[in-house]
């Protein structure tokens, strides 16, 4: 068994390292780059290093072969402010099957925000008022096939409105979590986003066009449909590392760092740290975008508080970093409930 799982673990790392490494890694070309804004506090907090931690319901998120190793089922809601008065939420649900087996669903979404209707004819404005949003809703499975191997995938629905025009897209995760013989050490791997190509389309590319402007005779308002091109997903394929090298009643230090190989960016490493007090009080830090071109953020931290009441826990988290381009902070608060 062991060798078998050792043979699938070699066999996704170069899967993905052929669907990167083919890939065309250009700036702007994909479309729903929201689903590259990292989600989560505890995440965050460690810099985005959390493909081999994956021990809470963002592993949803960072590697869904992660939830089939919750202690528990758990509810997590995360909230956070992006440039231009922009926000996103992200909310989550891991529910347990068995020691074994686990599913969750998830929302991320991103509000946009709205603005003032104008046209070449009323720059002031129509009275009218637009809007943009993005959504991902996804349904993930998990299972443990050993005591040291799980992995899941999540089907994925994703949808980009601007104003009367939208566009979606089916994508799957897969990702797997692997506990080494090396007590405290675990492998992680993800592979995110690998879906169909969005195109946009609605009422708002409807225009009245002159099929033949030669001839005086015929319907000058023939309805056309602009045929806008169609843009892939952005597809990353994470490997990480997380080692525990302090583990005992009183403190529990993690130290992580993930590889990232994304389609429409330059490759980069993320890296943090968690110490977690008597289980009650963790502290975070890490660094994100580590060798990456034009990186809009860097330093990154965070703090959590859990509560045990009984058969559940309550946890309320905060993390913090800045967008160095714009001088933003982001403040990122999330509560989570086990169950």
């Amino acid at each position: 068994m062991e060798f078998k799982m050792k043979r699938i673990l070699y066999s996704l790392f170069i899967v993905g390292f052929a669907m990167t490494a083919f890939a065309q890694t250009k700036v702007g070309t994909t479309a729903a780059t929201f689903l590259q804004m990292p989600i989560g506090t505890k995440a965050s907090g460690m810099g985005g290093a959390f493909v081999a931690t994956a021990d809470d319901a963002t592993a949803l998120f960072w590697n869904p072969g992660g939830i089939s190793r919750l202690a528990r089922s758990e509810f997590s809601v995360s909230y956070s402010e992006w440039l231009a008065e922009t926000n996103y939420s992200w909310a989550g649900l891991v529910f347990k099957l068995s020691p074994d087996d686990a599913i969750g669903v998830s929302v991320n979404q991103v509000d946009y925000g709205e603005g003032d209707v104008t046209t070449a004819a009323q720059p002031e404005g129509t009275g009218e008022k637009w809007s943009a949003s993005s959504i991902a809703v996804g349904l993930t499975y998990t299972r443990s096939l050993t005591d040291r191997f799980s992995v899941g995938g999540t089907l994925k629905y994703v949808s980009e409105t601007v104003y009367n025009s939208s566009a979606s897209a089916l994508a799957v995760d897969i990702g797997l979590l692997f506990k080494t013989q090396l007590d405290g050490l675990r492998l992680g791997m993800n592979i995110s986003n690998f879906g169909t190509e969005m195109q946009l389309s609605g009422k708002d590319l409807l225009q009245p066009i002159d099929i033949d402007q030669s001839n005086t005779g015929n319907n000058a308002n023939i309805t056309g449909n602009l045929a806008t091109d169609a843009w892939p997903l952005p597809l990353n394929f994470v490997v990480g590392l997380a080692y525990d090298p302090v583990y005992n009643e009183t403190f529990k230090v993690t130290l992580a760092a993930d590889a990232n190989y994304p389609n429409n960016q330059t490759s980069y490493i993320n890296a943090g740290a968690e110490v977690v007090w008597n289980n009650l009080l963790a502290l975070r830090v890490g660094y994100n975008s580590i060798f990456k071109d034009n990186p809009i953020t860097g330093l990154m931290g965070g703090v959590g508080i859990n509560y045990d009441l009984g058969g559940m826990n309550a946890k309320i988290e905060y993390s913090y970093s800045q967008i160095e381009t714009f001088s933003k902070d982001i403040n990122r608060i999330s509560v989570a409930v086990g169950f």
